[in-house]
């Protein structure tokens, strides 16, 4: 199994979730791995947010995606943040662990 969930969701600074992960083989499960995770994203009222190392993209960002460059073993931090933020934190983890 491709997933390692380092800690469970929690709340942080006030409205805010996020969940650290690692990911799985992205580029497997899809066909289109940046644009459909840009995709997803975009479904979502929330900000969300991928931290990693000193990096930090916004996920509906095809650019920055694309220089973020999720890819297996990566360790990510999802932060999500608005009406939604919990839904969009799940899709979120969903695709990337490809589940």
């Amino acid at each position: 199994m491709n997933l390692c969930i380092l800690n469970d969701s929690k709340e942080v600074e006030g409205n805010m979730s996020n969940k650290q992960i690692i990911v799985s083989n992205v580029a497997k499960g899809h066909e289109n791995p940046i644009a459909e995770l840009v995709q997803v994203a975009c479904q979502f009222d929330s900000n969300i947010t991928f931290v990693n190392e000193n990096r930090k993209i916004n996920a509906k960002s095809i650019m920055g995606i694309m220089a973020f460059n999720p890819s297996k073993g990566m360790s990510v931090n999802i932060i999500t943040e608005g009406n939604d933020e919990k839904e969009a934190l799940l899709a979120m983890e969903k695709f990337l662990v490809c589940e």
